[in-house]
Parts: C-alpha cells; sequence; structure tokens
C-alpha cells in the first residue's frame, strides 16, 4: 500500500451534497442490513426460539432415554439421575406419554436387577413420571407396572434399607395420584403398617432398639402411609379404626417414643392428621385419648434434653406446638406458598402432607409445577390465574426483546471481528 494511502480518520466519508464511504464502513453498513434482516426474519415469530429451546432439551432427553438400557451398573444410575433432574425442571406431559413404555420398563429392569444404588435412583424417578403423566390413562399404566415390583423390595428385608426407604415413598406417591379403589389403598397402607410397625414398643413395653438406617425406613413407610389417609373416603375412617383394618390411636402412639426424631415426627403428623379426619364427622372424636395425647405433646413440645441435638431439639418443638394447638384448640397454623403471582395457602394437614410430599419428589421444581401442572392444581383446588389483557404481550415483547438484544450483540462481535480481521491483514501487507 502507497505511503500516506493507509486508511485514517480522513479518510472516512464526508457529507459535501454527496455521500462517500470507504469500503469498511460499506462493509460494516451492509453487515448490519443483513443482520437486522436476519434479526426481524427470527423475531417474526416469538415462539421460534422457545420451539428450538424445546427441540434441544427433549434431544438430551433422548440421550438419557437411551443411557438408561447401557451396561454399565454405574452409567445408568447416571442417566436415571440426569433424567430425573430434568423431569423435575420441566413438564413434559407430552414427552412423558409417547416413552412411557421405554421409561417404565427400564425402571422395572433397574429395580429387579440393579444393585442398592440403582434400586434408589429408579425408585425416585418411578413417581415423577406418574407426576408428569398426571390422570391420563398411561399414569395408570405405570403404577400397575410398577407397583407390585416395589412393594416386594419394600417388603424384602435383604435390600438395604435405603433403597426400602425409597419404594416406600415411591409407593405413597404413585398411591395418592393414581386414585386407586378403597381396597387397593387399604392392601398397600397394611403392607407399609407392616413395615413402620416395627417401631412398636415391644410386648414388655420396651423401646425396640434399632438403626438410624432402619428408623428412616420406618419414617418413610409411616409418612406413604399417611399420605393415602388423606385418599380416605369421607366417613370411613372411624369404621376402619374401630375395625382395625387401620392400626389404633394407641398403636400409632407407642412412636413418640421412639429414640429417632423422624419417626416421632411423622408420627406426631399421622396423629393430628387422623384427629382431623375424624373430627370432619364427629366434633367428639376420641376426646378422652386426645386428653391423654396431650400430655405426651405437651412434653415433646417442651423439649430440653440435652442428649439431643439442638437442632432436633429446635424442630422437635415446632411441630409439636402446632400439632398440640390442633388437638386443643383445632388450630391449624396457616403457611402460604408463593408460586409466580399465585398464592397456595395451606390450611389443613391434609394439604401439609400432601404439599411435603410432593416436594419430596419434585424438589426445587415444585414452584414450576405448581404453575403448569394441571394435576397438582386440581389436588390443590388452584384456579386458573387472572391474566389482565395488557399482561401477555408485554411479557412476550419483554422476552423478544431480550432475543432481540443477544442477536443484535451477535451479529456485532461477528462484524467486529471481520473488520478487525481485515485491518489485520491491510497492516501486515503495509
Amino acid at each position: 500500500m502507497p505511503k500516506g494511502k493507509r486508511k485514517g480518520k480522513s479518510d472516512r466519508g464526508r457529507f459535501d451534497g454527496s455521500l462517500h464511504t470507504s469500503d469498511d464502513d460499506s462493509y460494516n453498513d451492509n453487515n448490519s442490513i443483513i443482520s437486522n434482516c436476519s434479526e426481524n426474519k427470527s423475531l417474526e415469530d416469538g415462539e421460534d426460539i422457545e420451539e428450538f429451546a424445546q427441540e434441544q432439551f427433549e434431544d438430551k432427553l433422548i440421550e438419557m432415554l437411551d443411557g438408561l438400557s447401557q451396561k454399565s451398573s454405574q452409567g445408568r444410575i447416571n442417566s436415571i439421575q440426569l433424567l430425573r433432574k430434568a423431569l423435575i425442571k420441566k413438564y413434559v406431559p407430552n414427552f412423558v406419554r409417547e416413552r412411557h413404555f421405554t421409561i417404565c420398563d427400564s425402571v422395572e429392569k433397574s429395580l429387579k436387577k440393579g444393585n442398592g444404588l440403582e434400586k434408589s435412583a429408579a425408585a425416585e424417578l418411578a413417581p415423577l413420571i406418574t407426576v408428569q403423566l398426571g390422570e391420563e390413562d398411561a399414569g395408570e399404566i405405570v403404577d400397575k407396572t410398577l407397583r407390585p415390583i416395589l412393594i416386594t423390595i419394600a417388603c424384602d428385608t435383604s435390600v438395604n434399607a435405603t433403597a426400602r426407604a425409597k419404594c416406600c415413598l415411591a409407593l405413597g406417591m404413585m398411591g395418592f395420584l393414581s386414585g386407586r379403589q378403597l381396597g387397593d389403598i387399604l392392601s398397600l397402607m397394611q403392607n407399609l403398617e407392616g413395615i413402620f410397625s416395627g417401631s412398636y414398643l415391644k410386648g414388655d413395653g420396651s423401646i425396640p432398639n434399632i438403626t438410624p438406617e432402619v428408623a428412616n425406613l420406618h419414617a418413610a413407610a409411616l409418612s406413604a402411609w399417611t399420605l393415602l389417609l388423606t385418599n380416605m373416603p369421607p366417613g370411613s375412617l372411624t369404621d376402619l379404626i374401630s375395625s382395625k383394618t387401620l392400626p389404633s390411636l394407641d398403636q400409632l402412639s407407642e412412636l413418640l417414643e421412639s429414640p429417632h426424631l423422624e419417626v416421632r415426627l411423622t408420627a406426631g403428623e399421622a396423629l393430628a392428621l387422623i384427629f382431623e379426619e375424624g373430627r370432619k364427622d364427629n366434633s367428639d372424636f376420641a376426646d378422652d385419648f386426645a386428653i391423654y395425647i396431650s400430655e405426651t405433646f405437651k412434653k415433646l413440645a417442651t423439649d430440653s434434653h440435652k442428649y439431643r441435638a439442638k437442632k432436633d431439639r429446635k424442630q422437635q418443638r415446632a411441630t409439636f406446638r402446632d400439632i398440640l394447638s390442633f388437638i386443643e384448640d383445632d388450630i391449624v397454623p396457616e403457611i402460604q406458598v408463593k408460586f409466580g403471582r399465585e398464592i397456595l395457602i395451606l390450611d389443613t394437614w391434609a394439604k401439609r402432607k400432601q404439599y411435603e410430599a410432593l416436594c419430596n419428589v419434585l424438589g426445587p421444581g415444585i414452584n414450576l409445577h405448581l404453575g403448569e401442572n394441571d394435576l397438582l392444581r386440581d389436588i390443590f383446588e388452584i384456579s386458573a390465574p387472572i391474566v389482565q389483557p395488557h399482561e401477555a404481550p408485554a411479557h412476550a415483547q419483554q422476552h423478544m426483546e431480550r432475543c432481540r438484544k443477544r442477536l443484535i450483540n451477535a451479529a456485532a462481535f461477528k462484524a467486529r471481528t471481520i473488520s478487525r480481521a481485515k485491518n489485520r491483514d491491510k497492516r501486515s501487507d503495509f
């Protein structure tokens, strides 16, 4: 390049009756026109980007499904855990419905042939499939297919306690969501009682000596039993207790003497729920027993034994204060759950138990599913949100504006990179 002809500020386009531009400026202007056209085309429909993201997400899900059949046990466990996290993160009922046979078959194989860790992972995934499918026929098929093997593992003393506990929780949630007949629910509840009855007092009135792992198993079985109790038909509870189809209040109160916190807390919640359901039919339900058990609840609500961990004492006192308040004054402390612009009010022990169980399944995805999952909205009787006419377009406009800025920045970065590369070439030649 001849000296003096190197591009500088004086070589840029200037206005003197006509517009003169340098080659680089023409390139940048043309690039801007092209990029703006491509931006307008990509943003004609604000759903295009979301659809692309959805397709990418489903492609990843398909890879995870393929991983469920690999030979490596650890590989299968990893795929199960990844799939579980993905189904927690997003509500994709159509995807699960189309592949529920494949998913169900893989979970069943892992439950039957896998080691303890694989059984645990598969048991955690099972109720999530039912949550995604809701009340559809496919959900009932999954429940009927997996229920027998889950019951077998839960009752098998040769399987490690953690895997058995996961199976108990899965059985409780799937039974709760599937809307089974009363006979099926009672049969399952009796299976679960056969597990947590290991924490009842011995024949001589002494407390059984069990390990923390087994105590967690008993607490899980009792928690699942309590969740199924929320599905009892109105007016049936008193007769079922009287006929000894369900355990007596005295038997359940024995669990309050357990040295393990989770067993005591779950037993207290079960008794509170029984009183709540019983008082719906008869305001004087088990009054004599209520007076007796209130003394036990008072002791637990004011427990200050130093041999218990400080965190455990705090949790126990808070829980049993609420239970005592309900037994004595029929007051349930109200809990408000905010998700998006909506609020879910938990004002009964049944709702609290159902919400707690769903939180155990969905974890951090509970708010998303409360907003989008029709089954959960029906369970908690959440009405359709009222959307103002101006709100939906504003939200879509904000989303499109964010996408437009990302595209503009990407196009500007590309143009800047090309321009700099071209200038570097010119300087090299010079």
